[in-house]
């Protein structure tokens, strides 16, 4: 009876550790976020857009935690982004050549690609588009979890 006792306590911590810890991961990219750019600002940056295209909640790899949905836009110096991702740490924008919407599609083509920068913020985003990147040599924005390697979401905005 005793010894039954101890393994259910040890048992329930360990349940709680683990629900703890797995909150810790989901809460502390929002609590640890800055405030994202407002709408003002990003349609400043799409008066000079280049491409856009649309973020969609159902591509093959998002789940009901993993997805992204609104509109981004490409100009000469920055890639911006209205609308919700699901919060995540260590979320990466990547532009690819080629379309992709699964973890497997995107480990194939990794080495096409190109990072652009660090996503920090989960409604709207504004990120600083190094002149060495051309846009025109890729067609789709991905979103990406490097800290899982795993897929958020992704748009296309070329043929």
């Amino acid at each position: 009876m005793k010894v039954s006792r101890l393994l259910l306590l040890a048992v329930s911590h360990c349940l709680c550790l683990l629900i703890g810890f797995a909150a810790g991961i989901y809460l502390l990219p929002i609590l640890t976020a800055p405030d994202a750019p407002s709408v003002s600002v990003i349609e400043d940056s799409r008066k000079s857009q280049r491409f856009q295209g649309e973020f969609i909640r159902d591509r093959k790899d998002s789940d009901q935690l993993h997805w992204g949905e609104g509109e981004f836009s490409i100009n000469r110096d920055s890639i911006s982004f209205t609308g919700k991702l699901a919060p995540g740490p260590d979320y990466k924008l990547y532009l690819s050549p080629v379309f992709i919407e699964t973890e497997a599609a995107f480990n194939q083509h990794k080495s096409e690609m190109m990072r652009v920068g660090d996503i920090k913020t989960f409604d709207n985003f504004l990120i600083p588009l190094p002149a060495t990147i051309d846009p025109a040599k890729y067609n789709t924005v991905i979103i990406w979890c490097e800290a899982f390697g795993q897929f958020i979401t992704s748009g296309t905005y070329q043929p």
